[in-house]
């Protein structure tokens, strides 16, 4: 915004009574909503045409709601009868008149923004005020909320200030590498927004279990700045916003109102719908919408609305807008022709603007050229060559939280007495591997369930196999199967020590192929679900395609980058749970070997 010496110094008098004081900004906005043209303002107060009217446009004078117009007015007036030095009792009497106008007016304004009926009648909120009696849950002290304010700001890197500098835009829509904390920061941000204002903020996730992640952040930004323990579900500070924490699935989500904020919409099953439920969520024009994501597939159907092709669709060609997808237009953000503020932030982006928490040079060793595009430099799958593909996977992807009514992690035994598969699939160059807890049906032809998974990073083998130990203690497991081809034999000799009918898992052409193809008829056949919050097993599976064998003589599957690097460790770890029960052939000795997998 332009500063002269004029907004910083007392405007200088005209012939038109102009309080001391009193910019000649504002003066110049008050005389336009009295009925003067640009140019005789500029006339009147001896400013250039041009000036004035980049002050009209850049203010929106003419855009203005009838209070600030009226109560510019009142305010001008207001000061010329505090600055006289001698005041008749009418004076008085009339600054008294005009302060309770401006009371009222902005009680109003309030009012108008989403408020409730004490915003118009404060005799409402003390009345209120004396029946409660008592603290509210979530009340903090000034001293805390100024901790809180310092302790937001100061961690903050560039692209995150960024963000912040352009939160009043209608709507933001970021397309980010995985890992770069931004769900980290627009906690925070919607947060501290609330608090400052007192505006009703709302979190969709495709899950509750993903939605909770927001509310997580923000309880523990409060507990570890002030030692205080937010509480309720949502979240309702003492000014009165409301933090609601909800999943697309949740059926009254179109009957909140707040600033909005959407989580990995990219992988969001039936994004379209859920975009109608978003649009009345924040239909008024005061709140503001973010959506966040890491890319998909170019087939999603969010993409329309990420490249503008949902906006021109319907538009006569003179209204369609053409918008630039590239890197180079929307790494530092750009306000778009559809009204969109885009910004597309790579982890390169996220180094240069101060995050120091990746090491790239590693990442770009240990992941392809292919999924280090799409994982961590925003570059849309192309699924056409996977095995599983998006839009059948997305099939699988529930709302655990609403759909499964007899698992509860938080439970001592989250499953009760019902038999569940362990998978495990180890790194094949790093010292992270995972894990997968199969539910297995409990009819025939039921629906596989992923209950649980865990990602061991920077673990020995002895470690891992506590962790594993752990979960057999939780639940009632029937199953361990685990890939000892390679790094995978140690963890598996200890897995035996406490569970001796661990499968062990040998991988040939022929196993891997079966793997595969009981997986896939699975999945295929909607017998398959996880939560809708994990994206990285969707991905995972995504990875995985068909091969040719060195011989060139067979097919085979592998993930996106080579055979013994590996990749989607997690869609490997649900096929090794898969394989349970499956004896095809005897050793030596003519004991059963379970070295292949029999589908059913």
């Amino acid at each position: 915004m332009e500063t002269t010496d004029n907004e910083t110094k007392p405007a200088p008098k005209s012939g038109t009574d102009n309080t001391n004081g009193v910019l000649l900004r504002k003066r110049a906005a008050q005389l336009f909503w009295q009925g003067y043209t640009v140019a005789e303002i500029s006339k009147q107060l001896k400013k250039s045409y041009s000036t004035i009217d980049s002050w009209k446009r850049r203010d929106g004078w003419r855009e203005a709601p009838v209070h600030e117009r009226v109560g510019s007015t009142i305010d001008r007036r207001l000061c010329l009868l505090v600055d006289k030095e001698e005041k008749t009792p009418g004076d008085y009497k009339e600054i008294e008149a005009l302060g309770k106008q401006l009371e009222r007016m902005a009680r109003v304004e309030k009012y108008q923004q989403g408020g409730n009926e004490a915003d118009l009648n404060p005799n409402v909120k003390n009345r209120n005020k004396k029946r409660k009696g008592k603290k509210h849950k979530n009340a903090l002290t000034d001293e805390e909320e100024a901790a809180l304010v310092t302790a937001w700001e100061a961690p903050l890197f560039d692209y995150q200030r960024l963000w912040n500098e352009n939160r009043h835009q209608r709507i933001r829509n970021i397309l980010k590498s995985r890992q770069v904390g931004a769900t980290w920061y627009f906690a925070r941000e919607a947060f501290m927004d609330a608090l400052e204002t007192g505006d009703n903020q709302i979190f969709l996730s495709a899950s509750r279990n993903q939605a909770e992640v927001f509310r997580s952040y923000i309880i523990d930004f409060v507990r570890d700045v002030t030692g205080k323990e937010l509480k309720g579900n949502p979240l309702v500070l003492p000014n009165g916003a409301t933090l609601y924490f909800l999943s697309t699935n949740s059926r009254t989500a179109q009957s909140y109102h707040g600033h909005l904020y959407v989580d990995e919409y990219f992988w969001i099953p039936r994004y379209k719908d859920l975009n109608k439920v978003a649009s009345g969520m924040a239909a008024h024009k005061k709140w503001r919408k973010t959506y966040i994501s890491t890319p998909s597939t170019l087939g999603h159907e969010a993409y329309g609305f990420w490249s503008g092709r949902d906006f021109n669709k319907g538009r006569a060609d003179e209204d369609k807008v053409e918008i630039d997808l590239s890197h180079d237009a929307l790494k530092d953000g750009m306000l778009c022709a559809d009204g969109q503020w885009r910004q597309m932030l790579t982890i390169e982006d996220a180094e240069a603007a101060g995050c120091d928490l990746f090491n790239i040079d590693a990442l770009k060793l240990e992941y392809a050229p292919d999924d280090f595009a799409n994982l961590f430099m925003c570059v849309f799958i192309d699924d056409a060559h996977s095995v599983f593909k998006l839009a059948t996977l997305q099939n699988c992807m529930v709302d655990a939280w609403y759909a499964w009514d007899d698992f509860r992690p938080v439970r001592k035994r989250p499953f009760g007495n019902k038999e569940v598969w362990i998978g495990y699939d180890p790194s094949r160059t790093r010292d992270d591997a995972s894990c997968v807890v199969i539910a297995p049906p409990g009819l025939d032809g039921g629906k596989f369930r992923a209950l649980e998974k865990l990602r061991f990073n920077n673990m020995n083998f002895e470690h891992q196999a506590k962790e594993i130990r752990k979960l057999t203690e939780r639940y009632n497991v029937t199953h361990i199967g685990i890939d000892a081809s390679g790094m995978g034999v140690g963890l598996y000799e200890l897995v035996k020590g406490f569970y001796p009918r661990a499968l062990k898992i040998t991988y040939s052409v022929e196993v891997k192929n079966r793997l595969v193809a009981k997986a896939k008829q699975v999945i295929e056949n909607g017998r398959f679900e996880f939560d809708a919050g994990w994206t990285d097993m969707a991905n995972a599976f995504m990875t995985i395609h068909r091969s040719v064998t060195a011989s060139g003589k067979q097919i085979s599957y592998q993930a996106s980058r080579t055979e013994t690097t590996g990749h989607a460790d997690q869609a490997w770890a649900v096929m090794h749970a898969l394989a349970q029960g499956d004896i095809v052939s005897l050793d030596s000795a003519g004991r059963p070997k379970r070295s292949t997998v029999e589908i059913f």
